[in-house]
């Protein structure tokens, strides 16, 4: 389970989110809704381990944490198939074989990450959460660069991700077909007032 109890975020050291409490069970979704700037991304740094809460607390263990954000995390000079591989062992997660198919990626194991399309890219670099065997994805516009048929694909992926008692959170204004999920609309959570934390993300 994700709790949230009170939990102000920051960005270069100014608070820009405050006021978040929740809880997100074990095969739930949470969306994160709001405008460009609004704090999502620097929510999801935060869940993940990467920068410290500006207040308030959240119960999570970077352990268990997937993180997709905007980069893709390949290495151009490897095959597709040598870069789930190089995954799947930094996290001793499961063979590769089910993350090629769910992401149809299989009739491109062979070629360089570096000659492939930026949806291809993406759909490469969503794949590495599936050979994780983490059990929380935290994930950042992840359809972006993708087509109607890899939404589909991936949408399916969270959704397998779910039933099998995964949690995920996810920065999306993309239906991805998971009704039961909670939404949360970060506009009210805005910090009004600057406040620096002290800490500015240099060394984060």
């Amino acid at each position: 389970m994700l709790k949230l109890d009170d939990l102000a975020v920051a960005r270069g050291g100014v608070t820009v989110l405050r006021g978040l409490t929740l809880r997100v069970a074990s095969g739930e979704a949470l969306i994160l809704r709001g405008p460009n700037g609004a704090g999502k991304t620097t929510l999801l740094r935060t869940l993940a381990g990467l920068q410290p809460p500006a207040g308030g607390a959240f119960d999570l263990s970077p352990d268990t944490v997937a993180y997709a954000a905007h980069a893709d995390g390949l290495k151009s000079t490897l095959t597709v198939a040598e870069n789930l591989e190089f995954w799947s062992r930094i996290y001793g997660g499961p063979g590769i074989h089910a993350a090629l198919a769910a992401l149809d990626l299989t009739a491109l194991v062979r070629r360089r990450a570096g000659e492939l399309s930026a949806g291809q890219k993406r759909r490469l670099g969503l794949a590495r959460l599936l050979v994780t065997g983490r059990p929380v994805w935290l994930l950042d516009e992840p359809t972006v660069s993708l087509d109607v048929a890899s939404v589909a694909l991936f949408a399916a992926a969270v959704r397998a991700h779910l039933a099998h008692g995964g949690l995920a959170v996810i920065a999306t204004h993309v239906d991805l077909g998971l009704p039961e999920a909670q939404v949360l609309d970060l506009e009210p959570h805005r910090a009004r007032v600057i406040q620096n934390t002290g800490f500015d993300e240099a060394f984060a």
